[in-house]
Order: C-alpha cells, then structure tokens, then sequence
C-alpha cells in the first residue's frame, strides 16, 4: 500500500524472496518509481485501490503516510489481514544489527550524526528508515553489519516483531497529534515501540530530563541496559553536560568541550549526547569520536545557513514542522529576528513560543493560506505581522523588515501541504528566493 521510497523498497525485498505482489497507490506513483516496478515485473496502480485483488492479501506493507483511518485499512482490519511497516517487512530478512533513533525533534541530526561517526570508524553501515534510501531495498541490494533507523511514529505503529539493538529515545512533545485523537499519551506509547522486544543485551538512551518519558518510564521495567543522557545532572552511566564539558561514561570516561561541537544549541548538545554514547557504547576509538563530533555538516533544511545579503542573516530551518523544533531555533537566535512561520496546523499550541517571541522576535511573516491562529497567538507580542502567500513575497517582507546584522528565520513550526509539496521545496523555495535579492 502506497508506491513512495517503502513501498517500492518493499516490492524489491519481496520480489527477491518470491512473494506474489500487488502494489497500489490511490494517489499518483512518479515516473521513477514507476520504472522501478516495471522493472520488477509486478502488478501495480495508481489513483485507485482495487479492493477486491487487495483484500486477498495475506500480508500488506503500508506506507507510514497512510493513516489507519483510511478506509482500505479500515477494510483489511476488519478482514483480519495483517499489517506491517516496511521496517517490520526488512527486519524479517536482515541479520544487521540496528541503531534505532527516535523523537519528536532531532531524529534526523541524530541518525546522520551517529552514521557519521560509524563511517568514520570503518564500521559496514547503513543510513534508512525515515531518511536516505529505504530499508527493505537496502536489505535487498547490500550487506552491511549495521544499520542507522531514523523511524517515525507512524513507521513504529506497524512494527511489531522487530528488535533494536541500540535504541535511542530523544524526546517527546505534541506531533502528529492529528493521527493520534489529539491524545499526546496514545503519541508517547507510539514512540516508546523503539523499545519493545529488547533483551538484557541491548541498550536503551533515554533523554532523563523529558518528563514525558519521564512519565512513561515510572510505568513500566525496560529489559535493556540503560544510558540515559541530561543537560542537567551528572550521571554514573550515561551521559551529560557539566561546566561546558560533554562527559560521556560508559565502558570508559570520554569527554569533549562543547565548543569543539559541530553543532550548536543545546538540543545539538543532546543530539551529540545520545550519538556520542552509541558510538562508545560500540566501543568506537575516543578519537574518531571527538573528530566525528567535530566535524559533522547538518542536514540541509535544518538551521541552514544561506546567505548574508547586506549584513542581513538568512537561515532555513525549513524541516521544523512543529512547535517544538521552532523553540529550539529561535532559542538559538542570538540576534533580533524577523521569522516566517506558518503552513498547514497540526493542533499547535503557540504559548510555549511566547516568551521567546517577546525575547527574539521583532517581526513576524506569516506563509500559509490560514495563518488566524498564528496572529492571534503573537499579536500582542510584535509589533508587526504580515501575511505572504509565496516563498519569494515571504522572503522580499524579510528583507525590508531586517536590519544590518539581525537575522531572517524560516522556521515554520507547521507543516507545508498548503502551499509546497513537502518542507525540502519550501527550503528550497526560500534559499532561491534569498538568491534572487
């Protein structure tokens, strides 16, 4: 179900291990993906789901963008037809051990920082999940030892049998609330499936200082071995901040100063934590480590550099699609800043953003084709508040409202479906726009 990177992924693990396929996309299926089937030499189709043919499954891989509310899964759970994620579906034929990383915020860096630090020590890994190419194909064409898993929720939901070797839960805030009946405890027992199926073998890396996990935790006994990590406390096992030092205690004392990090902020600080204690836990050299560490470029779409034009900063931080991801950007702000913000609303709550709107923030533009709740949350913050319907009109506001050696941020905290395709062509579309001054 669905012809996106899974499930065309799917189709080629199941193609080599000799399943009968049936690929169906109710939306459009792209002209590569197309190719790729075609090259198999399976049935598939597009902008509909035939559900006869469909309900004579005896397995379906669905795509994470398909919700369970949707009437052909509707349909198949009341037939009894078992339903897994393409991750569930790779894990099945791969004897790989896995890094499993997961969180409402960081996922991304964290999962490109820890395989950053793998590469660089020689070791036979793999990047997929929710970034780079999919897993199940992966598991198809290479053979690596090891693999880095950025997962979702949604990819969680549909993983039932599959075990991390290492799993790293960074944080929980409201995200996708919408999928999730508005119900943030049905989110955190989604993401805590990073965990299940663990043995006393594995490790656990818990972010201590979420109160959410925090919550989670008091309920229940992890088989794991723990590593927590916390800006806040020292910490026998695990790892922490302490005097602008990154400390991290697992088989031996590692530490590293903050400044030396690649990556800046304190959300970056836990990122490193948690991709730093995976790497000793893996008993990866100190040295590769702290070089790793140091040297990591970020993912592009997150607090991006793009241009300096007249003294004016512009940064992308596109990939913030939620309330939380936009604190930790504009708490990085050291500089007044005009910020864009807006899109498609996933049940955000602005008041966390309050204070640091009132602290950073001399302007607001908002670029979305429903922006009342954003002007309603700030009107009474900032002094101006304009509304844009386009990257290149979001961008020009930017400039006449910037000053020299103050900062225009792009951090949406919403999804983009209302004016792009996905938040790469709204980053995208920003970084052409800043060009173009």
């Amino acid at each position: 179900m669905g012809a996106g990177e899974s499930g065309v992924g799917a189709a080629i693990l199941a193609k080599k291990n000799d399943w009968n396929i049936f690929v169906s996309d109710f939306g459009k299926i792209t002209p590569a993906h197309q190719k790729s089937l075609n090259e198999l030499n399976v049935d598939w189709e597009e902008n509909t789901h035939s559900m006869k043919k469909i309900l004579q499954a005896d397995l379906v891989v669905k795509s994470p963008g398909i919700p369970e509310s949707a009437n052909v899964i509707v349909k198949l759970i009341e037939k009894g037809i078992k339903i897994i994620s393409e991750i569930e579906f790779a894990g099945y034929y791969s004897k790989a051990k896995t890094i499993c990383i997961t969180g409402s915020n960081g996922k991304t860096t964290t999962s490109l920082l820890t395989y950053h630090i793998l590469k660089n020590a020689g070791v036979s890994v793999g990047l997929a999940g929710n970034i780079g190419e999919s897993f199940a194909k992966q598991v198809a064409n290479e053979n690596y030892d090891w693999y880095v898993l950025e997962l979702s929720s949604f990819q969680l939901d549909g993983m039932f049998e599959f075990r991390a070797d290492i799993a790293m839960l960074l944080n929980i805030t409201p995200d996708h609330l919408d999928r999730y009946d508005y119900d943030i405890n049905k989110y955190a027992l989604s993401k805590f499936r990073v965990l299940q199926n663990q043995t006393a073998n594995d490790w656990a890396i818990i972010n201590k200082d979420d109160p959410i996990i925090q919550k989670e935790l008091n309920k229940r006994k992890l088989s794991a071995k723990v590593a927590p990590f916390s800006m806040k406390e020292e910490l026998g096992l695990g790892g922490y901040i302490n005097k602008e030092q990154l400390i991290i205690n697992t088989n031996e004392k590692f530490t590293m100063s903050i400044h030396d990090l690649a990556l800046k902020g304190k959300h970056n600080a836990q990122n490193s934590l948690a991709s730093g204690i995976a790497s000793r836990i893996l008993e990866i050299r100190k040295e590769t480590v702290r070089e790793s560490l140091a040297d990591f470029v970020n993912v592009e779409h997150r607090l991006e550099f793009v241009a300096k034009v007249h003294g004016i900063e512009f940064i992308n931080d596109s990939k913030a699609t939620n309330v939380n991801s936009t604190w930790f950007a504009l708490e990085s702000m050291d500089k007044p800043c005009v910020w864009i913000v807006g899109g498609v609303d996933k049940g955000n709550d602005y008041t966390e953003l309050a204070s640091l709107v009132t602290d950073k923030v001399k302007a607001i533009i908002c670029l979305g084709k429903n922006n009342q709740k954003i002007i309603e949350a700030f009107e009474g913050s900032v002094e101006t508040i304009v509304e844009t319907t386009s990257a290149l009109e979001a961008v020009a506001y930017g400039y006449r409202l910037a000053k020299k050696d103050e900062t225009v941020l792009l951090s949406p905290a919403c999804a983009s479906f209302d004016l792009f395709e996905n938040y790469e062509e709204r980053g995208n579309a920003f970084k052409k726009a800043v060009r173009s001054l």
